[in-house]
């Protein structure tokens, strides 16, 4: 399908609120405030070559803008993703995060609330550029009873639509979370199946992953390798925690037991999840709180809901990617043909458990 550009604001606004009403599930109201932050910030934008050529750019953002361009240039060149005009632009925000998303589950079930959109189609959150509009819908969804939280992101895709540009909030948890960040954005770009998050959360997660470990050993990095893959390692074993919680609310949540004894089971879940966590800090970890951020806001459905569509397809991907050969270009265009799969095919394909598939990539 061929992507438009409009060439003026207000029309795509314009467009954008009136075809709001064919959407059904998002108002004018919702599109007015992502519109206008999404061109606020791109009327902030600085072309990242002249900061680099001017002399009063701040040392360790010279640094940080070289690096987002050595990043860029291997996505393109090695990884097969996009080369167009995104991330060749700075935009200094002043801000924690660029964009803040609300979560939502039913208080008994771990099926997020969907929203649907003109671009993305129906997924299961909804992205504020104001936290503190994203507060106030967040307690309105609490009101009805929903299990909520607010995430905070650092980076957004516009799926190729708009040239994304690089963001200071990208720049402030070292190298590999800039590439990993920078690698993912760029696969959407790549592929997005509008409507399917797990599918195409899954494949972004490959290309970050994949990408970093690749980018670490062809940028001279190999020695800060075996670190990354022991992060990944601990967010693996993390994840194995998190699917094990899924499982256990999953069966309490369909058993006969009465309301009441499941609110206070799910409580005890959600208790045992924090102290098994607490065990791989103490153990494997070796005292180090890598997720720590995860329990610092209530655990609740609301928490767990998107887990499975994040990294439930990795081995999968994994699998594609080694039936491809290894090879960037291939690995694409095989997951664009999985993409093209009927839904039931394609969630089968996605859904294989990681010993019938195969372990991520070792490398």
């Amino acid at each position: 399908m061929k992507k438009f550009r409009f060439a003026f604001p207000a029309l795509a606004m314009a467009l954008l609120v009136a075809a709001s009403y064919v959407a059904g599930c998002a108002g004018p109201g919702y599109y007015a405030q992502a519109i206008s932050g999404h061109l606020q910030l791109m009327g902030q934008r600085q072309e990242i070559s002249t900061l680099l050529a001017a002399n009063d750019t701040e040392p360790e953002l010279l640094d940080d803008l070289a690096l987002a361009m050595e990043v860029r240039s291997f996505a393109t060149a090695q990884l097969g993703l996009p080369d167009n005009g995104s991330y060749t632009q700075f935009v200094r925000t002043g801000r924690d995060a660029v964009t803040w998303n609300v979560i939502a589950a039913p208080q008994l079930s771990l099926e997020p609330h969907r929203w649907c959109f003109l671009v993305s189609g129906c997924v299961p959150y909804r992205g504020y550029f104001n936290r503190q509009k994203a507060l106030e819908f967040a307690e309105r969804l609490a009101g009805k009873g929903f299990d909520v939280t607010v995430s905070p992101a650092t980076a957004y895709s516009t799926l190729g639509w708009f040239d994304d540009p690089l963001l200071d909030t990208m720049l402030r948890r070292g190298e590999e979370q800039l590439a990993a960040v920078m690698f993912h954005e760029l696969a959407h770009q790549q592929l997005y199946l509008s409507g399917d998050t797990a599918f195409s959360e899954s494949y972004a997660s490959f290309v970050e992953e994949i990408g970093v470990a690749l980018w670490l050993q062809g940028s001279g990095r190999a020695d800060r390798l075996p670190g990354w893959q022991r992060r990944q390692q601990a967010a693996r074993q993390f994840d194995a925690l998190l699917m094990q919680t899924r499982e256990q609310l999953s069966a309490l949540y369909a058993s006969p037991a009465a309301e009441a004894a499941k609110h206070q089971s799910k409580k005890a879940v959600f208790a045992q999840l924090e102290a098994e966590y607490r065990q791989l800090v103490n153990g494997p970890w070796q005292g180090q709180d890598l997720f720590g951020g995860w329990f610092t806001v209530e655990l609740n459905n609301a928490r767990l809901a998107l887990f499975d569509s994040y990294r439930g397809g990795l081995c999968a991907f994994a699998e594609l990617y080694r039936a491809s050969g290894d090879n960037m270009e291939r690995f694409h265009s095989a997951a664009a043909s999985q993409s093209r799969l009927d839904t039931a095919a394609r969630r089968a394909w996605l859904d294989q458990p990681c010993p019938a598939v195969a372990s991520p990539p070792d490398l």
